[in-house]
């Protein structure tokens, strides 16, 4: 199995359930991890024989910055299943949402969901 990473997007967005986190929003981190088979593209060096990671990054941004949720279990499967149903080719996808300023009375770095499909 190949893979394809795209590792650390970091975007800013307004999800949670508090109502503070939806006005003034936060920054949310996502890695992707797409397994594949990337024999045809090794050998051709074609963008027609990959998958295209400049498109789904751009995916990714429009999901996370324009879809508002609560959750981030929500943004994950959200971005798992359109990315996996969209672009032919992927076996399995992983992604990983992470959100470091979460409103917990308590001492952590982040606060991160994954998602396999």
């Amino acid at each position: 199995m190949d893979y394809i990473r795209l590792k650390n997007m970091v975007f800013y967005a307004y999800h949670g359930v508090e109502e503070s986190e939806k006005i003034l929003g936060a920054r949310f981190e996502v890695d992707l991890k797409i397994g594949c088979d990337l024999k045809k593209a090794s050998e051709s060096d074609r963008l027609e024989d990959t998958i295209n990671y400049e498109a789904i990054y751009q995916e990714i941004k429009t999901i996370v910055t324009e879809d508002k949720k609560h959750l981030i279990e929500s943004i994950a499967g959200m971005i798992a299943r359109k990315i996996k149903s969209k672009y032919c080719g992927i076996e399995n996808i992983c992604v990983v949402v992470r959100k470091p300023s979460v409103p917990i009375k308590g001492i952590l770095d982040t606060v991160e969901v994954e998602i396999n499909l």
